[in-house]
């Protein structure tokens, strides 16, 4: 390899001093952090499409847009750096349980009568709510990250909504309301994250390595 490639191979593969050493964002990793960008920004899409078109149209397809939602957020899961692998197999195991529910309910209630079975027997959202504790989740670990307003809007809000609703303290209508407002904030937090360094969502990566000497060490 000449030195000219060498310096390019530097530059698109940046060196970072982290707390346990050195370590590389590889073209790999920010190949992850653009599909995770993409993969949140089209879910917060989802997201806000079927809530409109829930509110401007009515819900009878609106539940169509639940499936590149459900997709999206499973994928921005896969591709998510987060230092702590059992936090982030329980978000993964969220978003499990929720798809699950969503599909049991659609068989229950047909496609079309989704939402209103949620309006009626609001036991349901104890079965679809996992789905929303993992993009609240991902809230939360992008506030912790970043300290972006957005992000925690879309923490809290989430819960506040299902559970309000759940415990009756919510009607529907506020809490469509409540969603709404989570899911431009979504849009916002991805958008906004596409002006970032790969670096950035990366994360010290000598911190991975460390928890996961530390994780070999105990198992063996």
């Amino acid at each position: 390899m000449t030195t000219n490639s060498k310096a390019r191979t530097d530059q698109s593969e940046p060196s970072f001093e982290g707390v346990y050493g050195t370590y590389c964002i590889t073209l790999q990793d920010q190949h992850e952090v653009q599909l995770y960008r993409i993969c949140l920004l089209i879910c917060g899409l989802s997201f806000s499409a079927g809530l409109g078109q829930w509110i401007l149209i009515g819900p009878q397809l609106a539940p169509l847009w639940l499936l590149p939602l459900a997709v999206s957020l499973g994928l921005a899961l896969r591709w998510i750096h987060i230092y702590l692998r059992p936090l982030h197999q329980a978000l993964q195991l969220f978003w499990v349980a929720g798809c699950i529910g969503w599909l049991v309910l659609a068989i229950q209630a047909g496609p079309s009568g989704i939402f209103n079975a949620l309006e009626s027997q609001r036991l349901w959202i104890l079965a679809i709510g996992p789905l929303f504790a993992a993009l609240a989740g991902i809230g939360f670990k992008e506030f912790f990250c970043f300290r972006r307003p957005e992000a925690i809007g879309l923490t809290f809000l989430l819960p506040i909504a299902l559970l309000g609703h759940l415990s009756g303290l919510i009607n529907g209508s506020a809490a469509i309301s409540l969603m709404t407002i989570a899911s431009a904030l979504l849009v916002l937090l991805a958008l906004r994250k596409f002006g970032m360094e790969a670096a950035a969502d990366v994360g010290d990566k000598s911190v991975f390595a460390y928890l996961e000497d530390l994780r070999k060490a105990k198992s063996t």
